[in-house]
């Protein structure tokens, strides 16, 4: 009980000094190019979900585009399709398409690169992680892609708008319109983590790899896999899944709530070089911070709602969160830099459709502490950022 107290003091030190901190923020200069990429004629850009450089410069997006389609039932949707992965050179030139016709690609979140140029794909329409080595044939696949999508009530034949989302029957993307109806097994079912296996705590989701909305994946030093499971709002898995080099399940933690080590709409992951989990807590307007063992250490407040996150590799790491603006306003769309303690060095941008502005910024690259890349669900783009902090 007392180490419990100790914890919690020192979590609520921390988010107030983020907080107080967050009412006189610097502003960091910088310059933003927004054409950087060179699709062909024949390709577009779609919603720009995932961005990622490997070690030789190249970028990586996945986007939600392409021919989505679907196969209507009785009362089911068999969704196939919908997003697409494209890798750059440094210059910003088109290299090539990476996993056409995967069945896994159905609504892309984000891509990562781990230290040996793997490129790690996560969907959280087919609930996946995929993980391709860098000549683009996959390696490895976490969670099963569901078979079936619940239809909302009232749609006929299930496809378009009236259509429920990809996934385990969980509800629409933020800020749109009403849940589809919960997975068999009512919503006690759903809650637990897609309505199969013994129903356990709200969020907790079932021990292994069957996933709910994938939000994000992140390794340590070690190789252990971390996946961020739960992005939904209020339904679906709310935990963090850890899983070793070879992809055997360790453990996870989380449920749904808002206590320390509780969730409610995760959306992004990132480890520091000591080992250490931040989690971003959309739904509890926080980053959660925690050891390899799912021990709460502390949370960081004071930056809106943290969407993307990013930790810049070198001997002095900083933590790149972006407040990113929902679909329905351009209120916010900042991006903070900060140290790991959670101080506030400085923060840029805004919401807004120009270069240099943001609109719903889903992934940042910080391979570089000072060249980012951005990736942008509302404005269908990845714009390379330079910062020019004060000397």
């Amino acid at each position: 009980m007392r180490r419990a107290f100790h914890l919690l003091a020192a979590a609520a030190a921390l988010a107030l000094g983020a907080s107080l901190a967050a009412q006189n923020v610097p502003e960091i200069p910088y310059d933003a190019n927004a054409d950087l990429l060179k699709l062909p004629e024949n390709i577009h850009m779609g919603e720009a979900a995932g961005v990622a450089t490997n070690s030789k410069g190249h970028i990586f997006v996945y986007s939600r585009t392409g021919a989505s389609h679907a196969t209507v039932g009785t009362s089911r949707t068999f969704y196939k399709a919908g997003s697409r992965l494209f890798e750059f050179d440094q210059t910003g030139k088109f290299v090539r398409e990476i996993g056409v016709g995967v069945y896994g690609f159905n609504n892309a979140q984000a891509v990562r690169i781990d230290p040996q140029d793997n490129i790690w794909v996560v969907d959280r329409g087919s609930t996946q992680v995929i993980k391709f080595d860098s000549d683009g044939r996959i390696q490895l696949v976490l969670s099963r892609k569901p078979e079936a999508i619940a239809v909302r009530a009232g749609a006929p034949g299930g496809a378009g708008r009236g259509a429920a989302p990809e996934g385990r029957g969980g509800p629409p993307p933020e800020g749109r319109g009403v849940g589809a109806p919960p997975p068999p097994g009512g919503a006690a079912a759903a809650a637990a983590g897609g309505g199969r296996g013994p129903a356990g705590p709200a969020g907790a989701g079932i021990p292994g790899d069957s996933f709910v909305r994938t939000a994000g994946v992140a390794w340590d030093a070690q190789g252990n896999v971390y996946v961020a499971d739960g992005q939904g709002d209020g339904i679906g898995n709310a935990r963090v899944a850890k899983f070793d080099k070879d992809a055997h399940f360790i453990k996870s933690w989380g449920q749904r709530g808002t206590e320390p080590g509780q969730f409610n709409s995760l959306r992004g992951i990132a480890i520091d070089a000591k080992g250490l989990v931040y989690v971003a807590d959309g739904g509890n307007k926080r980053i959660q911070v925690f050891d390899a063992d799912g021990n709460p250490k502390a949370q960081i407040s004071g930056v809106g709602v943290p969407a993307a996150i990013c930790i810049t590799p070198g001997a002095h790491q900083y933590l790149y969160v972006s407040n990113s603006n929902d679909a329905e306003t351009l209120d916010n769309g900042e991006i903070y830099k900060m140290e790991l303690d959670g101080k506030i060095v400085g923060k840029f941008g805004r919401a807004g459709r120009v270069p240099k502005e943001f609109n719903m910024v889903n992934a940042i690259d910080c391979r570089s502490e000072n060249d980012l890349f951005v990736g942008e669900l509302g404005n269908w783009r990845v714009q390379k950022l330079t910062l020019k902090p004060a000397k």
